[in-house]
């Protein structure tokens, strides 16, 4: 009686190890199709990838820093109008002041 007992516990420890092989399974599997149907439509959705939200990004900032930069140059050149200091293009003098 002894074997069958060892038997039995041994058949059911191998039964139980056979479906939790197979729960782990299913597991990747349905994990496998959800991921398919959620890029698909995230695809579907035209949504930007974070590469091309990074790239936007660096791009943004360096006009914003631009933009700050000729606002700057901007301001002198009206400030050195308003004084009658007159505006010179490169490669010219500026004209002389009465």
């Amino acid at each position: 009686m002894a074997q069958t007992t060892n038997r039995f516990f041994d058949d059911i420890a191998r039964l139980m190890t056979d479906a939790a092989g197979a729960a782990d399974g299913v597991r990747r599997e349905v994990e496998t199709v959800v991921k398919g149907q959620i890029e698909r439509i995230l695809r579907d959705m035209d949504i930007a990838k974070r590469e091309e939200v990074e790239v936007l990004r660096d791009m943004v900032a360096a006009a914003r820093e631009e933009n700050e930069q000729l606002t700057l140059r901007v301001k002198a050149l009206e400030s050195r109008l308003a004084t009658g200091g007159g505006v010179a293009t490169p490669g010219s003098a500026s004209p002389p002041t009465p």
